[in-house]
């Protein structure tokens, strides 16, 4: 029986879906081809229909998982909800770039350019989002943002100590709070002249 062009884009959407969920929770070299073909409801034989390799189902899923992600419509409750304690307890239902980031320097070439385009695009949406006139400094509060977040997230997964996972997360959003702040803008402007 013939698949319908329709049917083939749920399925290869459904098996992106699935191996971003297994990625994310275990890491690219724990997962096996099979593993996600039958988390997805799929034979591990119409795996070859979709991709050429586990590298390139490695670049796709990465590229899905970035672009399935929610617009910022309001900044402060993503960045709440980014660096909150359901968000460190499921990293299979969060943030690619957290789960993913630490295993990239081992990936192909292609992976690692999806990898860069996800991150390009992030931080071409939080610029957009970032308050301030000037391009250059919300390209520069995105990137710096985007980078506590990204790292306290992977540092309060990491550890098993509960208060200071719990402490990095906090923190962390008070600094991007402070930094925000019309005094704070001030006094780094200070500082540097």
């Amino acid at each position: 029986m013939k698949v319908s062009q329709e049917q083939k884009a749920q399925n290869r959407s459904r098996i992106l879906t699935e191996a971003g969920r297994l990625f994310r929770e275990k890491g690219f070299d724990a997962v096996s081809v099979a593993e996600v073909m039958k988390a997805a409801g799929m034979t591990h034989g119409g795996f070859y229909g979709h991709f050429q390799s586990k590298d390139d189902l490695v670049a796709q899923t990465i590229a899905h998982a970035g672009g399935s992600q929610s617009m910022i419509d309001d900044l402060s409750v993503w960045i709440d909800t980014y660096l909150s304690e359901p968000h460190r307890e499921h990293p299979e239902q969060g943030c690619p770039m957290a789960a993913l980031a630490g295993f990239m320097r081992q990936q192909a070439p292609e992976a690692r350019a999806s990898m860069a385009r996800v991150l390009a695009a992030q931080i071409a949406t939080l610029t957009d989002v970032m308050p301030g006139a000037d391009s250059a400094e919300r390209r520069r509060a995105a990137i710096g943002n985007w980078s506590a977040m990204v790292g306290a997230l992977i540092l309060a997964r990491s550890i098993d100590n509960p208060a200071l996972s719990d402490e990095l997360l906090s923190e962390t959003r008070a600094w991007i709070d402070a930094g925000r702040s019309p005094d704070a803008k001030s006094a780094a402007r200070n500082t540097a002249t």
